[in-house]
């Protein structure tokens, strides 16, 4: 007998700092008590939100996710605030409209009331209230404003449909935690369509991929791009309860005209239609050269073998006399048509050294530059030297220390492209926002600016009687 099919359990993206301790089994235990039984995703997810540190404090202190709907992402959250009822915590939840932020309170009650757990509850649309009297612990419901929480104190922060939480209603809400000796924040929301108001999630979702927020956690389930709607495998990568919550046949009946929709509701598509690239056009274009430079000294060459496998990407950096570096694309070309073309490129011209990466062909053609009988310097970056180059390219674009003659291919790659994270120290590297571009050919501009920027010029020795 076939085994029953379910959606993936684990995020298809996720930034979970390291941790060795959590409290997360302990809130699943108070859930299942009211006949509930929690999922494996929402199990390892809680396990990742309650996780702690040396100290007993929360290891991320800001927690956001994203799921498609109907997935159960406020059990998530639910899950959270009865740990909280349970363990002394000030909870507020807050919401963007006020049946949600009621519909959480709703919830909330009807879980004590099977776990068997006394409290005391006021109801009152808007300003909903869950207290046990014997502690501190209460979770307060209210609708986003730009007021909202001022002058309160809380130890957790729920922000339900964070995809519409905006940067006033953040600067409002964000201190009511301040004060706590274990403060935490959740984001709970789906990818924003394009009537969404708020940008606060969108820009937490893109720091943390980054690397570039401390303490703080990121999980989604999500296509990478607008895709097939009756691809059901998508529909099983993306969806942690479809096969236990519901079913292919009523995801069939959810497809309608607006494959988009479908595609942000259903797939967790992140539309990138408003997002501003690393590097803008105006920036890139303030570098261009009027002419070609005055070059001094030999050329420097940057090969990129592309994450994906089908291309590489050559290109050159050089010293100019105003002691600025010259960046120039030579080519990108299919991986399969061979290295021929770069090797009679590189005995051709005049090199001081190649820097090349790409696991998937950075060691043949090493070896095949050996036996071309290539002297010249070869390097094979360590991760390390990767973050570096990085830094040091985004440095140079916003110092104004390079150069370049607009090419079009390049200018589209440079354009076009987002920071993503590499290592666990806050490092970065880059990638496409568009699918018909390919970022080797930036990354090789980025080795060779490296390796010019890093070379030092040789000076006659002078002796003087």
């Amino acid at each position: 007998m076939a085994e029953h099919r379910k959606g993936r359990q684990t995020p298809t993206q996720s930034v979970i700092l390291p941790y060795f301790e959590t409290k997360g089994q302990e809130a699943i235990e108070i859930y299942n008590s009211t006949g509930r039984e929690a999922q494996e995703w929402q199990e390892l997810m809680m396990a990742d939100i309650l996780a702690v540190n040396e100290d007993g404090l929360w290891v991320h202190t800001k927690f956001g996710y994203s799921v498609p709907r109907r997935n159960g992402k406020n059990e998530i959250v639910a899950m959270r605030e009865l740990y909280a009822l349970k363990n002394g915590e000030r909870v507020l939840h807050t919401a963007h409209r006020t049946t949600t932020s009621h519909s959480a309170w709703e919830r909330l009650c009807s879980l004590l009331d099977k776990a068997g757990i006394y409290y005391k509850s006021i109801r009152a649309t808007g300003r909903e209230c869950i207290y046990i009297r014997e502690s501190d612990a209460r979770v307060d419901f209210r609708t986003r404003s730009s007021k909202g929480g001022l002058g309160e104190g809380f130890d957790l922060l729920v922000i339900d449909e964070a995809q519409e939480y905006t940067d006033d209603q953040e600067s409002a809400l964000k201190y009511v935690v301040t004060d706590s000796k274990n403060p935490q924040t959740i984001f709970c929301g789906t990818p924003p369509t394009p009537v969404s108001s708020g940008t606060v999630f969108m820009k937490y979702r893109q720091k943390c991929l980054e690397g570039g927020l401390e303490n703080s956690g990121w999980a989604e389930w999500s296509v990478a791009r607008q895709s097939d709607v009756r691809d059901k495998d998508l529909w099983y990568e993306t969806n942690p309860s479809l096969g236990t919550v519901f079913t292919e046949r009523s995801v069939t009946d959810e497809i309608g005209s607006d494959e988009i929709d479908f595609n942000i509701q259903r797939l967790g598509l992140w539309l990138r239609y408003n997002q501003k690239s690393a590097i803008s056009e105006t920036e890139w274009l303030e570098l261009k050269a009027g002419s070609l430079p005055k070059l001094k000294g030999k050329l420097y060459v940057g090969i990129k073998y592309g994450h994906e496998g089908n291309n590489v990407s050559m290109s050159i950096a050089v010293k100019t006399s105003d002691g600025k570096i010259f960046v120039e694309a030579i080519d990108c070309r299919e991986v399969r048509a061979g290295n021929a073309w770069i090797i009679a490129f590189l005995k051709k011209a005049d090199i001081a050294q190649v820097v090349i990466d790409g696991a998937n062909g950075q060691n043949i053609l090493k070896e095949e530059l050996k036996d071309a009988k290539f002297k010249k310097s070869i390097i094979l970056p360590a991760v390390k030297e990767i973050i570096n180059a990085n830094a040091s390219f985004e440095l140079a674009v916003f110092q104004q220390k390079l150069t370049h003659m607009n090419q079009p291919s390049l200018t589209r790659s440079v354009t076009n492209c987002e920071k993503r994270a590499i290592g666990s120290n806050g490092g970065f590297g880059y990638r496409s926002l568009r699918e018909d571009i390919d970022i080797s050919l930036m990354d090789s501009v980025i080795l060779a600016y490296w390796a010019c920027s890093q070379s030092k010029e040789k000076r006659k020795q002078k002796i003087s009687y």
